[in-house]
């Protein structure tokens, strides 16, 4: 059974940074890509940022392009998530991703 367990979120200034942590477990890791997704009160779910685990590519969503960064500790099957130069509208439930499986989601609060 592939889990996925996020953690590192919190309450930070505008301008701060976080590190955001995706544990996998029950999966291969170079055979999957693992994906960041965030959902805000009231929007839809959306896409922030993806990498594979087989060559390490990676893809950013505009928004975040430049201030996000995602990378994986292939020897502990984890994904992390840098953020920096925090915005307000950063603000949501962080959550994981592979194929059909997602984790249970980390609060990230940047405050103006």
């Amino acid at each position: 059974e592939v889990q996925l367990v996020e953690s590192g979120g919190g309450l930070v200034q505008a301008g701060g940074s976080l590190r955001l942590s995706c544990a996998t477990s029950g999966l291969t890791f170079d055979d999957y890509a693992i994906g960041w997704f965030r959902q805000a009160p009231g929007k839809e779910r959306e896409g922030v940022s993806c990498i594979s685990g087989r060559d390490g590519m990676t893809y950013y969503a505009g928004s975040v392009k430049g201030r996000f960064t995602v990378s994986t500790d292939n020897a502990k099957n984890t994904v992390y998530l840098q953020m920096n130069s925090l915005k307000p509208e950063d603000t949501a439930v962080y959550y994981c991703n592979t194929r059909d499986t997602w984790g249970q989601g980390t609060q990230v609060t940047v405050s103006s």
